[in-house]
């Protein structure tokens, strides 16, 4: 399977190669590769044995393309794009705002072929699936384009996938969802660890996840992928809009999420003489615990928010929201007291596409009003010191983050043993610190220490390109509060 589905990946990828050269990116590849595929899927499930009725309409399918060359074929593509643009429904999302970006008929022609000579529909799911994360995973990896800030790596989202105990029928949101990689990984789970029914399958199919992006592209790259792996039909289960604008209503049983690193939101604004100025946004909303432009502290607002009484949440946020004072300090103060935080991995440099970040996953339960606060004690795993990795060289693995996965013990979550990696700490104490502040550490950096563990070259280098990366980042934001506050 692995072996069939890396095969038709290079033989996609070496023709992108080809493409690259007229200037199509990875990111408008793949893209391309989405609807064409759909298409071509559509058409497979008309034939037999499926013999069902088509879901595009006639002249827009993908055999009006087939028979179509040179000119008339790429005016013809184009026009398929905009009409099924229009549509309602997963075609509506997966086609919103489509354009050709491959301008060169005869390459488009023998891209067409290449999906063409494929039976996607008799492929298995996961083999599809695979296929499509392989193509998604290599635009992450072309870093020039950003299209890495959409993909957190696979391993991580496993794991905290595999920690958080997720039960057939539940409901399952992302509201920032990049590509779905958290809701293919909990739709992997339900299927390897429950023998479902009939009734289940049909939930798992259209019911219970959801998903909201703000890109026009990453919600049609996102809706796709689902598609490919079983998940959707007339109705789309992802949003393109900004999650956090307003309390949506929904609430969930599981929140997975890996939010867009960046500090503040902010708008451009053109003035009069033709300036351009970035202005803060402010997100108020009364079910907000403060009001900030910070984006990491509002979409841990807006999680909390969606979950439903005893819903469960896992989210990726960078260090800065663990001891930043102001609005942070309010928010932490408000999870501990009105939310069981009872976990936090603190997460190595070197795993994330965005250079220089520093993050963490913080687990958490949402419950009813309390005068007490629900937190007892707060869990830390220390993923971070003395460990070292790269993207290329030394990439996170699943067997990195199985010791974190046995220490959480997510059977029994109230039943754990502290480790080397793995502390507690109780609320008083945590509540007397400086801030509250959440950046707890307690291991011994060796290599500040004793130049016999020092690491490879090449991991070095990479983390003093991470470190550089963070620092520029801090300078921006205070360059960008000196240009606010002017």
């Amino acid at each position: 399977m692995a072996n069939e589905s890396a095969t038709i990946v290079q033989r996609l990828w070496n023709y992108c190669n080809v493409l690259r050269d007229d200037g199509v990116s990875y990111g408008d590849y793949v893209e391309q590769l989405t609807y064409l595929v759909f298409l071509k899927m559509a058409d497979e499930q008309t034939q037999p044995p499926f013999n069902k009725p088509s879901t595009i309409p006639v002249g827009l399918d993908w055999e009006s393309l087939v028979e179509k060359d040179g000119d008339e074929l790429e005016v013809h593509y184009r026009h398929i794009l905009e009409s099924l643009g229009k549509m309602q429904g997963m075609l509506g999302v997966i086609f919103r705002k489509s354009q050709n970006r491959i301008n060169d008929p005869a390459k488009l022609k023998r891209l067409i072929s290449l999906i063409h000579d494929e039976n996607w529909i008799s492929m298995d799911i996961d083999i599809k699936g695979d296929i499509y994360e392989g193509l998604l995973q290599k635009n992450a990896e072309d870093t020039k384009s950003g299209a890495g800030q959409y993909f957190t790596p696979r391993a991580l989202i496993r794991a905290m996938v595999e920690v958080t105990n997720i039960q057939p029928g539940m409901t399952i949101c992302d509201p920032a969802c990049g590509t779905g990689g958290f809701l293919l990984a909990a739709q992997e789970y339900l299927l390897r660890e429950f023998n479902l029914n009939k009734e289940q399958m049909k939930q798992l199919k259209s019911e219970i996840f959801r998903g909201y992006d703000i890109v026009d592209n990453v919600a049609r790259l996102c809706a796709m992928n689902l598609f490919l792996h079983g998940i959707g039909g007339d109705e789309s289960p992802i949003t393109v809009a900004d999650a956090l604008a307003a309390d949506p209503g929904d609430r969930y049983d599981i929140v997975l999420t890996n939010p867009p690193f960046g500090k503040k939101s902010s708008i451009t604004i053109v003035n009069d003489e033709g300036k351009a100025d970035k202005e803060g946004l402010t997100i108020e909303r009364g079910d907000f615990w403060a009001t900030t432009s910070n984006k990491q502290l509002n979409f841990l607002q807006h999680v909390r928010t969606i979950l439903t009484i005893n819903g469960k949440c896992a989210i990726v946020v960078p260090d800065n929201v663990l001891f930043e004072g102001g609005a942070g300090e309010i928010v932490r103060k408000k999870l501990l007291h009105e939310c069981d935080l009872h976990t936090i991995l603190r997460l190595p440099t070197g795993i994330f596409y965005a250079q220089g970040v520093k993050a963490n996953v913080l687990f958490f339960e949402k419950k009813q009003a309390s005068e007490t606060p629900w937190t007892e004690k707060v869990w830390f795993y220390d993923l971070r010191t003395n460990m070292h990795f790269t993207l290329k060289t030394n990439p996170l693995k699943y067997a990195d983050l199985e010791d974190f996965i046995r220490c959480y013990h997510p059977e029994k979550r109230h039943h754990r043993e502290e480790s080397e990696r793995f502390k507690s700490v109780t609320y008083e104490e945590i509540l007397g610190r400086d801030k509250v502040s959440l950046d707890i550490f307690w291991l011994r950096d060796e290599s500040l220490e004793d130049a016999d563990n020092l690491p490879e070259p090449d991991i070095i280098a990479a983390e003093i390109v991470d470190n550089l990366e963070a620092a520029l980042e801090q300078f921006r934001e205070v360059l960008d509060g000196l240009g606010e506050s002017q």
